[in-house]
């Protein structure tokens, strides 16, 4: 059986070595919390994109001009 971390310089003791495997286990935990995050964004970009372009089909273009103004509340 291969080690998943191994000591190349010195020699940590325990309470070292622990010290690393938790913290590899943190920076591992994060990542998959930030992954997990950006599952959830990318799933409420996709809803905000459905109702926008809903909305976008419900109003009329906006004129351009300089009395677009004045029909702007038709």
């Amino acid at each position: 059986m291969t080690p998943d971390v191994r000591v190349l310089r010195g020699s940590p003791d325990d309470v070292e070595l622990a010290a690393l495997v938790a913290g590899l286990a943190a920076g591992s935990a994060a990542l998959s919390a930030v992954s997990a995050t950006s599952d959830v964004e990318a799933d409420g970009r996709a809803a905000r994109r459905r109702w926008q372009s809903v909305a976008d089909r419900l109003t009329d273009p906006l004129a351009s001009g300089p009395d677009a103004w004045r029909w702007s509340e038709t």
